[in-house]
C-alpha cells in the first residue's frame, strides 16, 4: 500500500522529521523514566517492607502515577534532548545541507518541527491539567501511608476570612471529629466591629452546616451592645475542614477547573499566601509552550554542521536545558517567596528563552 505523504500538504520529508522527532522523543522518555524509576525503587524498597505495602499498591497507586508526573515534569528537556540528536546527525551526514540546497527555506524546514512540538505541548497540557492531579493524589496518598507521613489530623490557630468582612478564628481543630474548640467569628462593616460570636466548640455537620455550642454572641449597634447566649445552636458559615488542611501539596491535586475555582474563591475572600497555587495554575500554561521554544532553539542549533558532531551539539543542549530547569526552579523560589509576581515568575524562563532562540535562528545557516 502507497502511502501519500501529501495529505494535508505534508510532503515525504516532512512526516520523515516528525517520525524522526516523535519517535526520538517517546524513546528517550521512556528510557529516562525506566532509569528514574529504578533508582526510585531503589531508594524506597525499605520503606515499602517495613510498612507492608501491597504489591498491587506500590505498582497502580504509586508508580503509574510517577510515572506520568514526572514524564510531563521533564517534558521540555526530552523535546531538546530528542530533537537535538536527531537534527545534530542528519546535519552531519549533511542532510540538512542537501534539504536546504534543493530550495527548501529554514522556515519552511522548521514547519514538521513545530507540527511534532504541537503535538507534544497539546499532549503536554492535557496530561498536566487534567489527568496528573488525580493521579497526584493517589500517589501522595500512598505516600503518607508508606513512606513518610506528612498529613496533619489536627489544624491549630485556623484564622481566615470565611466571607467579605467575615472573620473566622478557631483554636484547634480535630479531623478525626471533625470537630473545633475555643471558636469565634467576627463581622465587620468596612473596619467596624459589628458583631462577635464565640463558642467553646464547633462541629461540622455537612456542606457549610455547622453547630456550636456553649455560645455567646455580642451585636453592637453604636454605643449599645445586645449579648445573646446559649448552648446550642446550627449555623451556616462558608467553609468546609478540608479548607484548614490545604498546604501548597494541594495545588498539584487540582485539576485546571478546581484550581481556578480555588484562586478565585480565596482572592473573592481576600486571603494571600496562594503564591504556591497561582504558580501551578501559570506553569500548567507555561511548560506546554516550553516545547516550541526549545524546538526553536533546537534546531536553529543543531542543524549546523560543526566538528565536534553530534557531541557537541549534546553538550551544549544539556548545558542550555540544565540552565532552563534551574531558571525555572528559581523563579519559582522568588514568585513562593512573594519577591515576585506569580505570573511574571512563571513566565520569564520562557521569555527569555525564546529572545535567545530567536537569536540562534536568525544565525543559523539558511
Amino acid at each position: 500500500m502507497k502511502i501519500n505523504y501529501r495529505i494535508f500538504g505534508l510532503k515525504r520529508i516532512d512526516t520523515y522529521i516528525i517520525k524522526k522527532f516523535l519517535g526520538t522523543y517517546f524513546f528517550s522518555i521512556s528510557l529516562i523514566l525506566s532509569i528514574a524509576v529504578v533508582f526510585d525503587l531503589t531508594e524506597k524498597i525499605d520503606k515499602f517492607f517495613e510498612n507492608n505495602a501491597p504489591l498491587k499498591a506500590i505498582v497502580f497507586d504509586y508508580y503509574m502515577n510517577f510515572i506520568p508526573f514526572y514524564m510531563n515534569m521533564f517534558s521540555p528537556l526530552f523535546t531538546f534532548i530528542a530533537l537535538i540528536f536527531f537534527t545534530s546527525k542528519m546535519a552531519t551526514n549533511t542532510e540538512i545541507i542537501a534539504i536546504l540546497s534543493s530550495g527548501v527555506s529554514f522556515r519552511r524546514l522548521m514547519v514538521p518541527y513545530f507540527l511534532s512540538a504541537a503535538l507534544i505541548a497539546s499532549i503536554s497540557f492535557v496530561v498536566g491539567a487534567y489527568i496528573i492531579p488525580p493521579a497526584n493524589k493517589k500517589m501522595l496518598v500512598f505516600e503518607n501511608a508508606y513512606i513518610r507521613k506528612f498529613k496533619n489530623e489536627n489544624a491549630n490557630n485556623v484564622q481566615m476570612e470565611v466571607q467579605k468582612g467575615v472573620i473566622m478564628y478557631i483554636e484547634r481543630y480535630e479531623i478525626s471529629s471533625n470537630t473545633g474548640y475555643r471558636f469565634s467569628l467576627e463581622k465587620f462593616k468596612g473596619k467596624k466591629l459589628v458583631s462577635r460570636l464565640t463558642a467553646q466548640t464547633i462541629s461540622w455537620d455537612s456542606a457549610y452546616k455547622w453547630k456550636i455550642t456553649d455560645y455567646l454572641q455580642r451585636d453592637f449597634n453604636g454605643m449599645r451592645e445586645k449579648i445573646t447566649k446559649g448552648f446550642s445552636k446550627d449555623t451556616t458559615i462558608k467553609v468546609q475542614p478540608e479548607e484548614f488542611f490545604i498546604t501548597a501539596k494541594e495545588a498539584t491535586q487540582m485539576n485546571n477547573t478546581q484550581l481556578s475555582n480555588y484562586l478565585k474563591k480565596q482572592k473573592d475572600r481576600g486571603i494571600g499566601n496562594i503564591q504556591a497555587f497561582e504558580d501551578e495554575y501559570y506553569k500548567r500554561y507555561s511548560m506546554p509552550l516550553a516545547a516550541f521554544i526549545m524546538t526553536l532553539i533546537g534546531v536553529s542549533l543543531s542543524s549546523r554542521k560543526v566538528r565536534g558532531g553530534i557531541g557537541f551539539h549534546l553538550g551544549i543542549g544539556l548545558a542550555l536545558s540544565s540552565i532552563y530547569i534551574l531558571f525555572t526552579t528559581m523563579s519559582t523560589t522568588f514568585s513562593v517567596s512573594g519577591t515576585m509576581s506569580p505570573f511574571a515568575a512563571v513566565w520569564l524562563p520562557n521569555v527569555v528563552f525564546l529572545l535567545i532562540g530567536i537569536y540562534l535562528y536568525r544565525t543559523a545557516p539558511k
